[in-house]
């Protein structure tokens, strides 16, 4: 089905990067936002909405509420051709320009009312059981557990990590100031350990198999493991070639996709070296959106094109409603001070205002 006669600048991805793309776009070119679900999700605000589901009312955008002036086609891309990009239903939609922004993996529902049952259904999970098992220390892990033991202090937590430290992205000082919080608020953390997620019951509770022996009681569990990249379908389009060996699009120092003048990558899918953090996609986003502005004008030298500076290593976790953990390249600080920084509204405030929303 040919999607109008009309070439448009196409964004693929509707997560924090394409988003704000195409929202910055939508007043100077016809823009096209592909995406399988209809919303924005501002991902890091996910764990607070498993605790008190009402804040993802804030945290899960309507596509509509923001592109005013741009197209939604709500499906998943199958195939990209040097002019037309295939959608799983049908679509074959005409470009120009076309951006790659589809992040990670994740299995969510289409629609923002299902997701916010699906928040209340963790909620009532979490809610109903006095053990909670979380398998993972990294961020989403750790902040997990924080966020549970802050809202329900009662319940046991237990965080099963097969690594030699949490939080492994950043330095062993940021580590150790997390384990220390994490244990001052009862979290049993077990490292270099696995867990075997086949169950048996015991008194109506789940029993969980360590890789070094151990048994863990729990009446159910969380596992926060890194999600996979959103781009093994690129495999089978004519960008299949500009993949690396971790499967990120590979882009030059202006986000282009290496080899192509008019298909630019942005977000976690890129092989940028940097960490992949929402704030850095921001970045890129704007980044695109000045050189595709710039591209659209006509006649343009390369040297007037902008180009994205990787970012430093910048980390916040935050632990609970009031504390963090912060990492800069001069110092590691924890406590109340970097939870005023990210801990309390967890930046959704301002991604809103930077999508041109109330906060």
């Amino acid at each position: 089905m040919e999607s109008g006669g009309e070439t448009r600048r196409v964004v693929v991805g509707g997560g924090i990067a394409g988003s704000l793309l195409a929202k910055s776009l939508q007043f100077n070119a016809a823009v096209t936002l592909i995406d399988p679900k209809e919303y924005l999700e501002i991902t890091w605000a996910n764990l607070r909405n498993m605790v008190e589901p009402s804040f993802a009312e804030r945290s899960v955008i309507n596509h509509t509420d923001y592109l005013t002036n741009g197209r939604i086609v709500t499906s998943a891309v199958t195939n990209i051709t040097d002019t037309h990009v295939w959608t799983a239903d049908g679509h074959r939609i005409a470009y120009d320009y076309l951006v790659i922004a589809t992040g990670h993996r994740d299995v969510v529902p289409n629609t923002k009312t299902d997701r916010l049952n699906q928040y209340k259904a963790e909620n009532q999970k979490i809610q109903s059981a006095n053990s909670i098992l979380i398998v993972g220390g990294g961020p989403t892990g750790v902040e997990l557990a924080g966020e549970i033991v802050t809202d329900f202090p009662d319940k046991k937590v237990t965080l099963v990590h097969k690594g030699p430290r949490l939080l492994e992205f950043i330095g062993t000082k940021a580590s150790n100031k997390t384990l220390r919080w994490l244990k001052s608020r009862k979290v049993e953390v077990k490292l270099e350990q696995a867990v075997d997620l086949n169950s048996s019951t015991l008194d109506g509770s789940h029993v969980y198999k360590t890789s070094s022996g151990e048994s863990i009681k729990s009446d159910c569990h969380f596992l926060c493991a890194g999600k996979p990249l959103a781009s093994a379908w690129l495999n089978d389009t004519i960008l299949k070639t500009h993949l690396d060996g971790n499967g990120r699009l590979m882009v030059d120092e202006h986000l282009r996709v290496n080899g192509r003048a008019n298909i630019f990558a942005i977000g976690d899918i890129t092989d940028i070296p940097e960490l992949k953090q929402g704030f850095l996609a921001q970045k890129q986003a704007i980044v695109v959106a000045k050189n595709l502005k710039v591209l659209m004008s006509g006649g343009v030298q390369e040297s007037k094109l902008s180009k994205y500076e990787p970012g430093s290593a910048i980390a916040l976790v935050s632990l609970g409603r009031k504390d963090a953990i912060a990492q800069f390249p001069f110092a590691t600080i924890s406590g109340c001070l970097p939870g005023l920084l990210k801990s309390r509204d967890l930046f959704v405030g301002k991604t809103k205002k930077n999508m041109g929303l109330q906060a």
